[in-house]
């Protein structure tokens, strides 16, 4: 007779093998989603291969040779993962190794030279013998398992390797998912140093800006500033349309213009005036210090970096580092090497002065890897796990292909597809910023400082 208790059906299912991977940053719980997952296959005899440290394995592989076992891969049982879900970590590693790097447009996937990789995935994966692949990784991570579906859409006459895809990024930037595993943690841990901060800041009587991670998206720094008590918080979103403005790319290695390639002129970057942010930091210190609270903590988001205008980038890092920095194909430069919290606040603080005619002292820090795998929370290691056995649930009991791991309400399981989530016309993931206005964002306003426009 079936219970509540009773254990869930044994799957009617083909599924004899199956592989996991995790690809990209680490993220605090990224253990609780590998274990439950894999122990939930393993109970009812389908194997799990771990794939070791994404796809870089993968990728090095040829037909003829062989993966070898505890390198590239470790056999995953349930017996062996007991007190796994709650550790720190990632038991089968990561990289940022990519497959589907080359294909930026659908007619790529047609191209034998683009998609040589990750032709070279599926026959390592047709070798190991697997009938899915569960990919756990960001937005690029997702991207690549929907190219890898769409690259196998076009083998109709081989055997299929389904794909599932589990959302990770502490950053919180995912369509498709309200919060991802990690950010929480995260959050605490962000959180922690930033009344740390106000503790400091309120014994020397000065202001602190860290800088924290979120290259799209402000998710990470609003967690923090709120739950941290913050008294400003500013990420991309929060730049005005009236503070934007373009300049010309140059790449500081060479000292030279950099030209688009479609268009055969120079390359034009989206910038923001920096003045403008300072004025508002300088607007809640003059809150403060009215009710006679010389001293707070701002938290900005490192994704302002990427759109700072280039002579305040080079004021943020040495003469030789700045030679070393290269922009991107938009014409972005690496946030994780910009610390520009200490320029911003020396501007806050000039710029207080000229206001006032008083000096406040105003220091930058950074914060950044250390939150990335800081031991999960109650609340991401219930939601890993559910993710974890999301995978187990779309693949051997509702046959599933080509769809993303997400939950809803309290932690109900949902199974939106790639096309939701994908923009099919430029291969990318659709960007997930907070929305300006929405009850999150305005959050962090209403408890902040109060200043008059």
């Amino acid at each position: 007779m079936t219970t509540p208790l009773s254990s869930p059906p044994r799957p009617k299912t083909d599924l004899g093998r199956v592989a996991i991977l995790f690809s990209g940053g680490p993220a605090p719980a990224a253990n609780a989603v590998i274990a439950s997952a894999a122990s939930c296959f393993s109970k009812v005899g389908i194997g799990v291969v771990g794939i070791r440290n994404g796809y870089s394995h993968l990728m090095d592989y040829r037909p003829g040779s062989r993966l070898e076992e505890g390198v590239a891969y470790t056999m995953l049982d349930h017996r062996d993962l007991e007190g796994a879900r709650t550790s720190s970590g990632i038991m089968i590693g990561t990289a940022r190794a990519n497959p589907g790097k080359q294909l930026k447009e659908p007619k790529d996937l047609d191209d034998p030279n683009k998609t040589a990789p990750l032709q070279t995935v599926l026959d390592a994966l047709r070798w190991l013998d697997v009938d899915a692949l569960i990919s756990i990784g960001g937005d690029d991570t997702l991207t690549t398992a929907a190219k890898f579906k769409l690259y196998q859409d076009r083998q109709e006459d081989k055997k299929r390797i389904r794909v599932i895809h589990l959302p990770k990024t502490i950053d919180n930037d995912y369509r498709g998912i309200d919060f991802t595993f990690g950010y929480f943690t995260a959050v605490e841990m962000l959180a922690t140093q930033c009344r740390n901060l106000l503790a400091d800041a309120v014994s020397a009587r000065a202001y602190f800006i860290a800088q924290v991670m979120g290259r799209k998206a402000g998710w990470l720094a609003y967690g923090a500033a709120i739950a941290g008590e913050a008294n400003l918080v500013i990420g991309l979103e929060d730049i005005a349309k009236d503070w934007w403005y373009t300049e010309t790319t140059v790449n500081p290695k060479t000292g030279k213009q950099v030209i688009d390639e479609k268009t055969g002129k120079p390359q034009q970057r989206d910038v923001f005036k920096v003045d403008a942010v300072v004025s508002r930091i300088v607007d809640m210190m003059e809150a403060r210090h009215r009710e006679g609270k010389p001293y707070g903590v701002i938290v900005m988001a490192e994704g302002l970096g990427e759109y700072l205008p280039l002579d305040v980038i080079q004021t943020c890092v040495s003469e030789v580092d700045f030679r070393c920095l290269e922009p991107d194909e938009f014409g972005h430069f690496p946030v994780s090497q910009l610390k520009f919290s200490s320029r911003i606040g020396r501007l806050a603080a000039e710029d207080f002065q000229r206001r006032t005619g008083k000096k406040a002292k105003v220091n930058g820090v950074q914060f950044g890897y250390e939150v990335r795998c800081h031991r999960p929370t109650a609340f991401d290691v219930v939601l890993g796990s559910q993710l974890g056995v999301g995978a187990y649930r779309a693949l051997a009991e509702e046959g599933k292909d080509g769809v993303m791991v997400s939950v809803s309400g309290q932690l109900a399981l949902l199974y939106p597809p790639f096309e939701e989530l994908i923009d099919y016309d430029i291969l990318r993931a659709h960007d997930r910023p907070i929305s300006p206005g929405e009850d999150f964002h305005r959050l962090a306003r209403y408890l902040e400082p109060r200043v008059e426009e």
